[in-house]
């Protein structure tokens, strides 16, 4: 065994220090090799001496990454606060390697909250100088495309979390858009009369994107046949133009909408309104949205109104169902809910619609000035202008102080409260309006009403009251609405009775763990000198354990009116239980499912299977069978089908009464430059993606969204004002294609069409090999770009290339160096008829 190797002590004293020696100097070596990582580019001539050594400056000691453009996710002083292209730059520092420097500009800087007059140097290219503040830096990360800016905090603007700066905002493209829905049903009585009735909807929402503007229209026709009679109604809900106002944080409008219900109760007008859009702001600024749940036994009817109009009309299968996409109608109102069993038999409730307390943070203005004249379903009514006007502004200690003012021929009235966070115990508004009004062939009156609501998160109970409020008119108050329904265009019109308190409340209970949840709806009102009232109470349980699901729900509808009535109370009362087991062990993507439904008029009960299949879960399918006292044993089946090009839902049902089916449809077109793309239903903003030759490609995180047969594709939801990102699932390519970035950011206005381009590759897979005219491989590390685009790809051992995309035949352009004998093209032809999924090909390089 040599002497270095050895186990034993050394004899020699001399020989043991040279030991030592040799270890000082080896670990010194080792922790300089682990301090910088370095490739020699010698070691490239190891196996083909002479071949030619590539310019590897940009890897060899310097960023790794050629300079250029690219997408990053831009952080200030480690919060992430926009993704955007930057520009880049090679930066050789005194010392040390080169690095990879973003090219900033004043305006840059100023949208990521940047002080940039902080910044005493700009360069001649406009690029802002950060070494121009003392202690400033700027970190690229190639690898997760991140630039991390460290910047003074007394050169940061305050941002509040999740604030995208306007200039990044995208109006998207002109472009006319359709979305439709259209359902029918086929009933048929069994027995000796064998009734037959057929009824159909058909909801239109067609638009057109003009620059910044939206010019958007609604309606909705229906028709209903039997053996003797035919009824149709066409309703035209609303029809305008809409554009935001970025500087202002504002939408206007132009034609038919709602005033916002912050301050007055929502009021339906034709004219002209300025307001501003909560959703402009940061997502910890923003507001609230209504839910609609309940449960049907059958393939059931629900039918929504707002305001008087039917906003929504749709097919539901068995079983506990929620609605959570109903399209935006321009303002508020209580929903009226109305679900239609197949048996004949109704449920109606009432789910509140108004706005949680009006806070704002300090400092901000919340606004709306609406002119116009008043818009109601009942033709008869009178077209009466009014003005209105409401302001809300933030003050200190988490005070707001809110009013408003609205004045017509037959109606004024001055509103004006306080709304105050009360730390742990929630917030809460308190307001009281005052009006002078007069009713048709009455005398003027006067009167006030007095408005409190509370809002509150409970974090360590769960306890989350969305609105609880209570509203008491004194006898001589009316609100504008009441005043000008009284004024029609004939006589035939009676005072209704006016409102003396109404109470409504919206409370989630997290009971915590696996123990589920509790939740409650009630509204409830009456009448100055009368007897008629109503109340609409729903109380549901839902929970888990292991997988089942199960709830439990209560709902109960009262009405009373006039005692003059044969039948002066109108109850309604409601109780159903649902539970849900998954079937995980024997059938993928089935649960086999239970259902009761009970009611002063019929007990029913159903046992089903339902599921979802197909490769991306986008069929919907139930098998329920069902017995109940009023109509015995039924059958209903169900499938709803998300595709490319729609939306398809079909249901069957039969009892010992009738047989009934329903078909419906649903989808979008949008027609643009460069033609016509079909899609799913839309909601107020879209994305159209654009990657020509990925035709079957699926979309990240979107349920039956794929590449049509021409590269487009509709998202048919992002969100407005803020950063979305659009992916496509690489893995579902076609054979023949590739893309260089598979994802890409989109920051859209609202009601904007967005376009996102992906650079898609279309060809065959070639592994080519590159020679000289003397043979010798093309250095290892050239940099390969194909004639027909401007990728490039980096030459490997003995000359290889993997190339994508490629023609049948044409060039590639080679480079590894700056001098003139560093470049040169090779000619290919690829062999036809080729099944192989990579290609290989040799070329000569000259």
């Amino acid at each position: 065994m040599p002497w270095y190797f050895s186990s034993k002590t050394p004899r020699h004293p001399a020989r043991a220090l040279l030991i030592a020696l040799n270890c000082v100097v080896l670990s010194v070596g080792v922790q300089q090799a682990l301090a910088e990582d370095y490739f020699n580019p010698a070691l490239l001539d190891i196996d083909t001496p002479g071949q030619g050594k590539t310019d590897l400056t940009l890897y060899e000691k310097g960023p790794g990454i050629a300079p250029g453009s690219y997408q990053v996710d831009v952080y200030v002083n480690n919060n992430k606060v926009a993704n955007r292209k930057i520009n880049f730059g090679v930066q050789q520092p005194t010392s040390g390697s080169a690095i990879l420097q973003p090219c900033l500009s004043v305006e840059t800087l100023r949208s990521l909250g940047i002080q940039s007059d902080k910044f005493s140097v700009t360069k001649d290219d406009g690029c802002v100088d950060l070494s121009g503040l003392p202690a400033a830096s700027a970190t690229f990360r190639p690898g997760q495309r991140q630039l991390l800016l460290s910047i003074p905090q007394a050169a940061i603007t305050p941002v509040p979390h999740g604030y995208v700066a306007p200039d990044e905002m995208d109006n998207g493209i002109n472009a006319l858009l359709l979305n439709y829905s259209y359902s029918t049903q086929d009933s048929r009585s069994r027995g000796e009369d064998g009734g037959h009735q057929r009824n159909d909807y058909l909801n239109l929402r067609p638009g057109l994107n003009l620059g910044a503007w939206r010019l958007r229209t609604y309606s909705t026709w229906s028709e209903t046949r039997d053996d003797r009679t035919t009824q149709r109604d066409f309703s035209p809900v609303y029809s305008y133009a809409q554009r935001n106002i970025l500087s202002l944080g504002s939408v206007v409008t132009l034609g038919q909408s709602s005033t916002p219900s912050d301050v007055f109760d929502s009021l339906a007008f034709t004219g002209a309104q300025i307001a501003s859009d909560d959703d402009m702001l940061a997502d910890s600024l923003k507001g609230f949205a209504p839910r609609i749940r309940g449960v049907a036994h059958s393939n059931a009817q629900v039918v929504v109104r707002q305001n008087g109009y039917v906003i929504y009309q749709n097919y539901v299968a068995p079983g506990a169902f929620e609605i959570n996409d109903l399209y935006p109608t321009g303002g508020s109102g209580d929903l009226n809910v109305t679900v239609k069993e197949t048996d004949g038999s109704e449920q109606h409730f009432v789910v509140p619609y108004a706005s949680v307390p009006v806070l704002q943070r300090e400092g901000r203005f919340k606004y709306s000035l609406t002119g116009g004249h008043y818009r109601s379903y009942d033709h008869r009514v009178e077209k009466t202008p009014f003005l209105q006007g409401t302001g809300i502004y933030g003050l200190p200690y988490d005070i707001t102080a809110y009013g408003g003012i609205q004045t017509s021929q037959y109606y004024d009235a001055l509103a004006l409260g306080t709304g105050k966070n009360i730390g742990d115990w929630g917030a809460f508004s308190v307001d009281m309006t005052t009006a002078k009004s007069q009713m048709q062939e009455q005398k003027t009156s006067h009167g006030r009403a007095l408005r409190v609501r509370y809002s509150k998160d409970f974090a360590t109970t769960g306890t989350h009251f969305t609105v609880a409020g209570y509203r008491y008119n004194s006898a001589g108050f009316n609100t504008m609405t009441d005043v000008f329904d009284s004024h029609t265009h004939d006589d035939d019109w009676t005072q209704a009775d006016r409102l003396h308190n109404r109470q409504e409340a919206t409370l989630d209970q997290s009971l915590g763990g696996s123990l589920g949840s509790v939740t409650l709806s009630l509204v409830k009102e009456n009448y100055w000198h009368s007897d008629q009232g109503m109340t609409s109470l729903s109380v549901g349980y839902n929970g888990s354990w292991h997988g089942i699901s199960y709830g439990v729900n209560y709902a109960l509808s009262k009405n009373v009116q006039d005692e003059e009535d044969d039948d002066p109370w109108v109850n309604e009362q409601t109780f159903g239980f649902n539970v849900s087991v998954p079937l995980e062990h024997w059938l993928s993507n089935t649960w086999v499912n239970y259902i009761l439904n009970n009611s002063k008029h019929d007990t029913s009960q159903s046992v089903g299977l339902n599921g979802t299949a197909l490769a991306d879960n986008n069929l919907s399918w139930g098998v329920q069978q069902g017995h109940s006292h009023s109509s015995g044993y039924s059958t209903n089946l169900n499938s709803d089908y998300k595709a490319t090009y729609g939306e398809m839902t079909a249901g069957y049902s039969q009892d010992n009464q009738q047989r009934q089916l329903n078909l419906g449809v649903e989808g979008s077109m949008i027609v643009h430059a460069h033609g016509v793309t079909l899609g799913q239903p839309m909601g107020d903003t879209v994305a159209l993606m654009e990657a020509p030759g990925a035709s079957g490609t699926g979309i990240d995180n979107q349920n039956g969204v794929k590449i049509d047969y021409r590269g487009y594709a509709i998202v048919p939801y992002v969100t407005p004002y803020h950063h979305n990102t659009l992916a496509l699932d690489t893995e579902s390519l076609p054979p023949g294609a590739d893309v260089g970035q598979a994802a890409k950011v989109i920051t859209p206005t609202r009601g904007a069409i967005v376009r996102a381009h992906f650079d898609t590759r279309v060809g065959s897979r070639v592994l080519l090999t590159l020679t000289r005219a003397d043979g010798r491989p093309v250095p290892f590390g050239a940099a390969a770009t194909p004639a027909h685009e401007s990728g490039e790809f980096i030459v490997g051992d003995g000359g290889q290339v993997y190339l994508t995309g490629m023609h049948a035949r044409g060039s590639v352009n080679v480079s590894w160096g700056k001098g003139a004998g560093a470049h040169c093209s090779a000619h290919y032809q690829l062999p036809s008829g080729s099944a192989d999924p990579v290609i290989s090909v040799t070329a000569q390089c000259s």
